[in-house]
């Protein structure tokens, strides 16, 4: 599968959508990475002359990146089924500050998919390849049939 038919499967857009790109997807993971424009509305409030990208953010994109672009692929593994996801469960860790106008890349493992439920071991670094955050992600794929 190209990666572009993952993208373009999301089902979020501007000024929602955490994906630029996708590098490797496969039935074991995804990996992926973001660029937080500096332009972005939530630097505006968070924090006063020092803008830091909220955590609810850095998890929306290993959402993003490492259930959604992940679950897509499984689903369409089979060329009957599509489908969408939503989460259900994080548990994230925060470690460092990601500033305006810094990437991104967030590697993610699938630790199983049954039963249409997808969890995912998410990991996110900065372009020092530092780790940023980690965490274990879960979501409800439903899956619909095509026509």
């Amino acid at each position: 599968m190209e990666y572009n038919s993952i993208l373009d499967q999301l089902p979020y857009a501007s000024p929602f959508l955490f994906v630029d790109t996708l590098h490797k997807v496969d039935e074991n993971g995804v990996e992926g990475a973001f660029l937080f424009k500096e332009d972005a509305a939530f630097y505006d409030g968070h924090f006063k002359d020092y803008p830091v990208t909220p955590g609810v953010i850095l998890t929306e994109c290993c959402a993003q990146i490492g259930l959604v672009c992940l679950g897509i692929f499984l689903l369409n593994k089979d060329a009957d089924e599509k489908g969408k996801i939503a989460m259900s469960s994080s548990e994230m860790e925060f470690y460092l500050p990601v500033f305006p106008n810094e990437k991104v890349v967030v590697v993610s493992k699938k630790i199983y998919f049954r039963f249409h439920k997808l969890k995912c071991e998410v990991k996110m670094y900065n372009s020092k390849n530092k780790m940023v955050c980690k965490g274990v992600l879960a979501g409800m794929l439903k899956p619909t049939l095509n026509e």
